[in-house]
């Protein structure tokens, strides 16, 4: 990494990072702990309490908020969106929410498995190992090990039955 890409990062002291991790420009980390290995696209944010495990790679524009998990090996396509608030709202009795005011529902994605341009995922869910979500898909719902998914709300197409290498 060069100077001047260092100049359109912002990584807080208080991320832990992995060896080898390879972070693009124009990016904001926070309070998330990154494993080994790991490739971050330009314009990601990661936020606290989030973790991302060894040999992931995210791409561009990609938001992983508060309470998800990525496991080893995960793909993370470009623009894909995590939520970790079921009812989201900008105000508590007239005044602006604070963090005692809403509860982070947490949200696992499995080793192995691959999301897709601009799916979004709601909170709450966990995606199997070595499953696939189709780009643009909207996950409400458990996705199984080795199952591929896509559209609104995401169905399963089918099942590879191969959850990730070992």
């Amino acid at each position: 990494m060069n100077n001047s890409e260092q100049l359109y990062q912002r990584i807080a002291p208080d991320v832990k990072l992995g060896q080898r991790v390879k972070i693009f420009a124009f990016t904001n980390l926070y309070g998330c702990q990154i494993g080994d290995d790991v490739k971050i696209g330009t314009f990601v944010e990661i936020q606290k309490g989030a973790r991302v495990g060894n040999r992931c790679k995210i791409s561009s524009h990609s938001f992983i908020c508060e309470g998800v998990t990525l496991e080893d090996e995960v793909f993370i396509g470009h623009g894909v969106m995590f939520i970790n608030d079921r009812f989201p709202r900008a105000a508590t009795a007239g005044a602006l929410q604070t963090e005692a005011d809403w509860n982070c529902v947490p949200t696992v994605v499995k080793r192995g498995a691959s999301i897709g341009s601009n799916a979004t995922i709601l909170c709450g869910v966990e995606i199997g190992e070595g499953a696939t979500v189709g780009a643009g898909s909207v996950v409400t719902r458990d996705v199984p090990a080795g199952a591929v998914v896509a559209g609104n709300p995401a169905r399963v197409l089918r099942r590879t039955g191969q959850p990730a290498a070992a």
